[in-house]
């Protein structure tokens, strides 16, 4: 299951970002394995998508959202 497949009021917990060139930009932004996620805001027309991760909201275009692994909690 990837980020891009919440749904509103669903938690899970990030277990690993796929790509390579994304992760570390993505670790900076606090997208660490273990940490909380949930979503937040769904734009009009699906794209992006704003996640509630830790402490804060991150908005994500739905192709980066797909790269992030969750297990639902």
């Amino acid at each position: 299951m990837n980020v891009s497949d919440l749904i509103p009021g669903m938690q899970a917990t990030i277990v690993k970002v796929k790509s390579e060139t994304l992760s570390l930009k993505l670790f900076e932004m606090g997208v660490l394995p273990g940490e909380q996620v949930s979503l937040a805001h769904v734009a009009p027309f699906g794209d992006p998508i704003a996640i509630h991760v830790g402490e804060y909201k991150l908005c994500l275009r739905l192709e980066d959202a797909a790269e992030i692994e969750i297990v639902a909690n």
